[in-house]
């Protein structure tokens, strides 16, 4: 006996749109489970991911503020602004001035207790504590002059992570009320790089700005790792920036 059975048309019309209904529905399932992503999703992951391909190509400037010209600078960029020694004209010297009532200065300038005392210095930052490449001083080589010392111990080379210093060393120069004097052996890298961040986290500037501001008063020249450092810095600053413009835009006009 012939068991086949030949469907009406419209019966197959019928049976195959329930059955593309059915699979419209067990693919919205899967969207919302997370175990398919929509096009538009898709396409949103794919710009993130370029955007951190970019900012792991350290090479590459970076606009992370949407309504904003200011584009992030690679670190080539940024090494060859530091060697070409900004547009100040600044000459080489013990000592200098960068910001009002912040200085930057060399091994020499923090040995002689009578110069700072001259100077007005009331608080000494030592970035080149250590062992290598260091200066020694410390709490104790400045008593008795009503200076205040904090001390950081770190290695002027490229693969040493300065960022964990950027809070402790901004807050330190933050909260004195005198002249503050940071210093490294040199007065260029790792002084250098503490008073960068200092200007971009407590003082709001932009890297550019920073480098611009430091640059116009002293030759600094800080290591590769530590450029590369306060990009990054002035990436996840741009990062707020823009979120903090995104939560304002999405509260609305403030309401009476």
């Amino acid at each position: 006996m012939n068991t086949d059975v030949t469907k009406p048309a419209n019966q197959e019309i019928g049976i195959a749109q329930l059955t593309n209904q059915d699979a419209a529905m067990t693919n919205l399932a899967n969207i919302k489970a997370g175990q398919v992503r929509p096009a538009n999703q898709k396409a949103g992951q794919a710009r993130a991911a370029n955007d951190n391909q970019n900012q792991r190509n350290a090479n590459v400037a970076m606009r992370m503020v949407t309504d904003s010209n200011y584009l992030t600078p690679g670190v080539f960029e940024l090494q060859q602004l530091f060697l070409k020694g900004g547009g100040g004209g600044a000459k080489p010297a013990h000592v200098n001035e960068v910001w009002p009532r912040l200085l930057i200065g060399d091994e020499k300038t923090a040995l002689e207790r009578p110069q700072l005392l001259a100077m007005g210095v009331t608080h000494v930052l030592n970035a080149s504590e250590g062992k290598w490449n260091s200066v020694a001083t410390g709490p104790a080589y400045y008593s008795g002059m009503g200076i205040q010392y904090h001390g950081i111990v770190a290695e002027d080379t490229p693969t040493f992570n300065m960022a964990p210093f950027f809070g402790p060393a901004s807050d330190f120069i933050h909260q004195a009320l005198g002249r503050v004097l940071v210093h490294c052996v040199r007065g260029r890298s790792r002084s250098a790089v503490l008073v960068l961040a200092y200007l971009m986290l407590r003082e709001r500037l932009s890297l550019l700005e920073a480098v611009t501001v430091v640059m116009d008063q002293r030759c600094v020249l800080p290591n590769r790792g530590f450029i590369k450092q306060l990009r990054e810095l002035d990436i996840t600053l741009q990062q707020q920036q823009q979120q903090q413009q995104q939560q304002r835009q999405h509260q609305g006009p403030d309401t009476v």
